[in-house]
């Protein structure tokens, strides 16, 4: 079938309505892998949802349990039409953050789908559901067209990535050669712009951990004692002044990366920045090395007394939930336990470190991969577009389990964009870019299955 054809109905897919119903189908799912989720929700989204979609076009489908106890299942799904074929690997994770119902405004609601003009609005819209349901409809679309793709597809979806993908690596690692494949082709993330395509080539890393001052049990009355007792919240806030000063510019050397070389800059110099506040960050980086090139440190949340209803009191203890997102260069293991000699160092040894969950690794691929350049090439092809190739994520992903694992190169189109509420209310995608990303990503399994793709290497 004619390929502008073929791209026409990959656009109707999502414009015709389609789209926005099997997303409905999804989103009513509440998958939730944090706090408020259910286990039986997260197994009925693979077996259920996914499932049945899958196999509808030619796979095989497996659920696995975790490797690690109380770690969340996972399903692979394989269509192999020839073992001399590339095989290309595709990701996604149908667990989404806790919904937060209470936070959303009137009219919607994290598990209910709400179209309104370009915005489809609902928990998993943006991250994740949305992304691999255009990948797999995609390759329904040329499948259904042709009655084959030219090339193997597996597909893994996991449902732990947003608490740090837990037994993710163990299970790539005892399962490697089921996973198998010349490239991973997935989709996560937000496009830079929202009129034009991304690409990036491994993530920022993500480690969490508290921050805990903790004196004495109970809290005591602030007049009694008020300049005799030492207030924790204000030994934490000092503690957090000296990792990071006024501008959020961080003051641990370890924490500083040496990795922001000259060819990163120099392919980061074009990239139209993002949203940002000019007195914030790095004062010497532009917006985009600062994202993407360099670290950050983000206090997620701090408690101490009530502030709905504060009492008269002095703490008696007070924590920060604090995360630093980290690209390559930095010494994930070293991060803790050079946070402790610095604290040491500046005073506050009564400030205890603790990890919290797991971490994602820091990971890039080359940007002049054979494998990179093609996909480039498609893209473009496909749109008149030039992507945004981008050496990394400013977020973060399991990417490492892609490139240490397996040893492939990875390549990810988000069909998101930055201010899609992702981890917030209000979450939601972009009409008009699902409908580019199904052009994209049909264009895309065309190419490779009419053997353009680079030769297995």
């Amino acid at each position: 079938m004619d390929r502008n054809i073929l791209l026409q109905q990959a656009s109707d897919y999502a414009s015709g309505g389609r789209l926005a119903a099997d997303l409905t189908q999804l989103v009513v799912r509440p998958s939730i892998s944090q706090s408020e989720g259910r286990p039986q929700d997260l197994l009925a989204y693979l077996d259920e949802d996914m499932r049945p979609m899958l196999e509808g076009i030619g796979f095989d489908c497996r659920i696995f349990d975790n490797p690690l106890p109380n770690g969340a299942p996972l399903l692979v799904g394989c269509r192999i039409e020839d073992e001399g074929l590339p095989t290309i690997l595709i990701y996604g994770h149908g667990d989404v953050c806790n919904g937060e119902a209470v936070r959303w405004r009137e009219g919607l609601h994290p598990f209910r789908m709400v179209e309104e003009g370009d915005r489809l609005y609902g928990r998993g819209t943006a991250d994740n559901k949305i992304q691999h349901l255009i990948n797999i409809k995609a390759l329904e679309t040329v499948i259904s067209a042709q009655g084959k793709l030219g090339f193997n597809v597996k597909i893994v979806l996991e449902m732990a990535e947003e608490t740090g993908s837990l037994g993710l690596r163990e299970f790539f690692e005892r399962e490697r050669d089921l996973l198998a494949a010349d490239v991973l082709i997935a989709s996560d993330g937000p496009r830079l712009q929202v009129d034009t395509p991304t690409m990036f080539m491994g993530s920022r890393g993500g480690l969490s951990f508290d921050l805990v001052v903790d004196l004495r049990p109970g809290d005591h009355h602030s007049g009694n004692f008020g300049g005799l007792l030492a207030d924790p919240v204000i030994l934490l806030s000092h503690a957090i002044a000296a990792i990071v000063d006024r501008r959020g510019q961080i003051l641990v050397p370890e924490w500083r990366p040496t990795s922001l070389t000259p060819d990163i800059r120099a392919a980061l110099k074009d990239l139209p920045p993002r949203r940002h506040d000019t007195d914030w960050g790095e004062a010497d980086l532009t917006p985009s090395e600062r994202v993407f090139g360099w670290n950050s440190l983000a206090v997620l949340a701090i408690s101490a007394g009530n502030i709905a209803s504060p009492q008269n009191a002095i703490s008696g203890s007070a924590r920060a939930t604090c995360q630093q997102r980290f690209v390559v260069g930095t010494d994930m293991d070293e991060i803790l336990p050079a946070l402790r000699r610095h604290l040491d160092a500046a005073g506050f040894p009564m400030v205890e470190v603790r990890p919290k969950g797991a971490a994602f690794k820091a990971t890039r691929f080359p940007p002049d991969h054979p494998w990179v350049r093609f996909v480039e090439k498609s893209i473009t092809a496909t749109t008149g577009k030039q992507p945004h190739v981008l050496p990394n994520l400013a977020g973060s992903l399991p990417n490492d389990v892609f490139t240490d694992v397996l040893g492939v190169p990875t390549i990810w189109i988000p069909h998101a964009h930055a201010e899609c509420g992702q981890h917030g209310p209000n979450e939601h995608a972009l009409l008009s870019i699902a409908e580019e990303g199904m052009r994209i990503m049909t264009g895309l399994f065309l190419d490779i299955g009419e053997g353009q793709a680079p030769e297995p290497g």
